[in-house]
């Protein structure tokens, strides 16, 4: 018997691959294993198992909302960590357990490997023949879904342990049929990306939207479009998803009187975001009956409804609770005016974030108006611009408004404020007070700033964000101290531009030239790195040949 065992010899292996594999299973067969000593991993906690096992796949414990392209990870490939995920199944039944409760929480299906991997795998997908060497590619993510929805129509026990489904695009848009299928044995799904029909009530996702209401009870987030009028009516009635966490309201045609009896239905909303809804007014706001008014949300976010203003939101926020569950507040071209915002800022003692964004017309005159004061604010968008039909030979409206800004940040009404975004150029000088008197008491008490400010300027919403750190006054620089405003940019001066630029990471040098290019920033000793365009050689066109393979 040992003689056949030992038939296949080592010299018949067709490549030293083979004979590798074959001595790694020959050693395994034949070595003694070794039981001696305690089995340390079938003691640990169940807790610190599961922590473990989900470092392995670090995207399988989201509970976000986002869709798959927001919730993207940096710095490692999604598709292969949940493949050694998986792997790790395969230990022990009770791996096997512990693995299958982290691995099918949040289930991604990604399109691609983001490794080298999927350079070797893009081409095994590819349907080839004699006639046709090169077929067209298997629709890979499509595949996935498939195998997903037979998994979990098979075993219900990994179908119950499904909160979250996440694809790409073009996969939900195209799999509906297999997405409803998918769907109605996930009793406990909380987020499901879906695709857009189904938020406008399309008729091609009729059926999708119904497994969704009936099997999916447990849904935290939705969104209605125009189009989807009369299902987002009846939702005070259905009473479906009354654990909806997060409601997205678009260029939807209904009165106040629906949106707020629809709200009203879902005891558990923290977050409302209501879009150019032209009917909506200050009337939803006044509401005496409790059964039928704006519940409490977290966050709120009102974009381009102009019929809203700061008298009606100021009767919103007289609600005590209200008051105290606030913290994020969205206020894009509404009747929310910038000269108002001090109302709303005094009734809200525990806002964190705040955005406004609006067109002035007129010069504000701060001497009339009240400073903006919030001892709780951390992040402020003041996005003030003038029309742009306005004179360049006068000084635009805006910049009174920043002024007004500048002096209330300056009197120390913003103490806890960290991040500051601003439509204004100007906004960095303001900031900065006055120098003292040279015979100043020094032991005078200081005001403004009380942490360094991250300040981030532009002239046109087009541009991008320009960095400018304000530091508060010290003892030695009473004045108080700004970097220089520099743009802000993700590249990496010592990985992503090539050793010419130096081993040290500076921020925000990446300056564009106006053609797609950058401006070289000279190097310490004087020298300055040679650009792409710079410099044109005899045979530049041969070399350039060569130098192509970061396209594929």
């Amino acid at each position: 018997m040992k003689f056949l065992q030992h038939i296949r010899s080592r010299s018949r292996l067709k490549n030293d691959d083979d004979a590798q594999a074959y001595e790694y299973k020959t050693f395994a067969a034949y070595s003694p294993r070794n039981r001696t000593g305690r089995d340390s991993i079938s003691r640990l906690p169940l807790k610190l198992l599961t922590k473990i096992l989900s470092n392995i796949c670090p995207h399988a414990c989201d509970d976000n909302y986002l869709s798959l392209e927001e919730s993207m990870h940096d710095g490692g490939c999604m598709l292969c960590d949940m493949r050694d995920l998986a792997h790790c199944a395969l230990v022990s039944r009770r791996f096997l357990v512990t693995t299958q409760t982290v691995l099918y929480h949040n289930v991604r299906i990604d399109p691609v490997h983001f490794c080298e991997r999927e350079v070797d795998l893009a081409a095994k997908r590819k349907r080839k023949s004699f006639f046709e060497r090169n077929g067209e590619p298997i629709d890979a993510p499509k595949q996935r879904v498939q195998q997903f929805s037979r998994t979990v129509r098979d075993n219900q026990s990994l179908a119950i342990q499904v909160e979250f489904l996440k694809m790409p695009y073009m996969t939900r848009e195209t799999c509906i049929a297999d997405l409803a299928r998918t769907v109605s044995v996930l009793p406990n799904l909380k987020y499901v990306d879906l695709p857009d029909g189904i938020y406008s009530d399309d008729r091609s996702c009729g059926t999708l939207k119904q497994e969704l209401e009936v099997r999916c009870s447990d849904l935290r987030k939705m969104k209605y479009l125009h189009g989807a009028e009369r299902s987002f009516a009846l939702l005070s009635q259905s009473r479906a998803w009354q654990n909806l966490e997060i409601l997205e309201l678009s260029r939807l045609e209904i009165d106040p009187n629906t949106l707020v009896s629809v709200l009203a239905s879902f005891p558990a909303l923290r977050e409302v975001k209501v879009e150019e809804l032209p009917m909506i007014d200050d009337s939803i706001f006044h509401r005496n009956n409790s059964t039928s008014r704006l519940p409490p949300v977290g966050k709120f976010s009102l974009q381009n409804t102009p019929g809203v203003t700061a008298g009606g939101f100021g009767a919103y926020l007289s609600r005590p609770e209200v008051r105290e569950v606030l913290t994020h507040l969205t206020v894009l071209d509404t009747g929310v005016v910038p000269s108002e915002l001090h109302r709303i800022l005094a009734m809200a003692p525990y806002l964190k974030s705040l955005r406004i964004n609006q067109t002035v017309q007129r010069a504000l005159t701060p001497s009339t108006i009240p400073p903006l004061a919030s001892r709780s604010l951390d992040t402020f968008y003041f996005e003030v611009e003038s029309p742009s039909a306005a004179p360049h030979d006068l000084q635009p409206p805006s910049e009174s408004y920043y002024q007004y800004l500048a002096s209330s940040i300056l009197a120390g009404n913003f103490p806890s404020l960290i991040s500051l975004y601003a439509l204004s150029t100007s906004l960095p000088s303001l900031l900065l007070p006055p120098p003292a008197a040279p015979f100043a008491n020094p032991k005078a008490p200081s005001f403004g700033l009380r942490q360094p400010l991250m300040l981030y300027t532009k002239s046109i919403p087009e541009h991008d964000w320009y960095l400018t750190v304000i530091s508060p006054p010290t003892s030695s620089n009473r004045r108080g101290s700004a970097t220089a405003t520099r743009p802000i940019s993700l590249y990496n001066g010592s990985t992503q531009l090539g050793p010419q630029w130096g081993n040290k990471v500076r921020d925000s040098v990446i300056v564009g030239n106006g053609f797609g290019g950058f401006l070289a920033v000279p190097n310490d000793d004087g020298t300055r790195p040679s650009s792409s365009t710079g410099h044109k050689h005899k045979h530049s066109w041969s070399k350039s040949k060569n130098s192509a393979g970061w396209m594929g």
